[in-house]
């Protein structure tokens, strides 16, 4: 996402010691969660992070660019992830519940809760197309995990992975309802998303066993 515009800081680095790139999208996040995107400037972002629009500009053509930046963040450790367990061996249920609790924790991890920006207008831009392509992915490795847990196909399948995967981003709405959800979150969903397949109490037993082990 790194733009050769603008110029970059001239000398030292910001006060939380942080890269300069860090910095301003570290302020962009508290800003798209705190004020609105619509309602921040390029200009509120660089004073938040103590720089000058012109520095700005060399690492971002814009406030959609750190937008992006930010929103594919919380998504593609969640396809890497994916992939990883696409070659393991593991029965499909440890692996859809440890996919699960992964994704439960990344939207939860962090100072600002970057999920709720999944309910912005504004990404229905075309600009945000590849954050949708990686999300889409996502959704796709959920399928596949859900129709062999489940042992589903046709219009049940897609029914089940949008109720598994509405599951796991419910997080997000919880999350800016109450900061404090306390430990287990990520075992409690993957439970249930192992239910919602259609696992009985011994089988989602057995699976977060085995999840838990590796």
């Amino acid at each position: 996402m790194a733009r050769g515009r603008g110029r970059p800081r001239a000398s030292g680095g910001p006060a939380s010691g942080l890269s300069t790139e860090a910095e301003i999208r570290a302020a962009a996040a508290r800003l798209f969660c705190t004020e609105g995107y619509g309602s921040t400037s390029t200009y509120k972002i660089a004073q938040a992070a103590r720089i000058s629009q012109a520095t700005m500009y060399h690492y971002f053509a814009g406030k959609h660019e750190i937008l992006l930046a930010l929103l594919l963040d919380t998504v593609r450790p969640s396809v890497a992830y994916a992939a990883s367990l696409a070659a393991s061996t593991e029965p499909a249920a440890t692996r859809l519940w440890r996919l699960c609790a992964y994704d439960v924790r990344l939207l939860l991890s962090g100072e600002e809760n970057l999920g709720s920006l999944y309910l912005l207008p504004e990404l229905g831009d075309e600009r945000f197309a590849p954050f949708h392509a990686e999300r889409q992915r996502l959704i796709e490795t959920y399928r596949e995990l859900v129709a062999a847990t489940g042992d589903l196909a046709g219009p049940d399948l897609a029914a089940v992975t949008s109720l598994v995967f509405g599951l796991v981003e419910s997080v997000i709405l919880r999350r800016r309802a109450d900061t404090d959800l306390g430990s287990g979150m990520d075992a409690r969903i993957a439970d249930a998303a192992l239910r919602v397949t259609g696992l009985d109490e011994a089988a989602v037993n057995g699976a977060r066993a085995a999840a838990q082990r590796l």
